[in-house]
């Protein structure tokens, strides 16, 4: 095999090294600790040689195994599952925080601020007919979240929509 042989065979190899290890990147940065400490062992075993991307592969599992460990949050109060809510919203896990929403509306099904936030993730989804029918029932618990939506941040995407405009007043 010949010099420039080797080098093309060196360069394919880090490029494998590289795509390999930017996959699992893109899993740990998704949230998916499992799948991305699967993703850096299978780098850590395929490719050993590459020291800068096993030394960076290493932080990485670490971190992976103490996200994993999470401790187990205990909700059992309506206000729990609301600001566990609020939290996930924040963390752009709407499929949680519409979970932990539900569960804080059976505890107080005549609160506002539940199908409001709900509505919220909603909209966050991309989902705009889910997001105005809870936008619907949280005004007619209370006329005030019209307002809150009007100049939500969060809801700029439908101020146009007529729908919205319809269900807000705002014409």
């Amino acid at each position: 095999m010949t010099t420039k042989e080797k080098e093309k065979v060196k360069k394919d190899d880090y490029e494998k090294a590289l795509s390999a290890f930017d996959q699992a990147m893109k899993t740990f940065h998704k949230g998916d600790f499992t799948r991305a400490k699967e993703l850096l062992k299978t780098f850590s075993d395929n490719f050993s040689s590459e020291k800068e991307l096993m030394d960076r592969a290493r932080v990485y599992l670490t971190i992976c195994a103490s996200r994993q460990k999470k401790e187990k949050i205990q909700l059992t109060t309506f206000e729990d599952y609301y600001q566990y809510s609020i939290m996930k919203i924040n963390q752009e896990d709407y499929e949680e925080a519409l979970k932990s929403l539900g569960k804080a509306g059976e505890m107080k099904p005549k609160e506002g601020k539940i199908p409001y936030l709900m509505a919220n993730a909603y909209c966050q989804m991309g989902e705009t007919e889910k997001c105005l029918e809870y936008l619907r029932k949280a005004m007619q618990i209370d006329k005030f979240f019209s307002t809150l939506a009007q100049n939500e941040s969060d809801f700029e995407p439908l101020w146009e929509d007529k729908k919205f405009k319809l269900i807000t007043r705002m014409t």
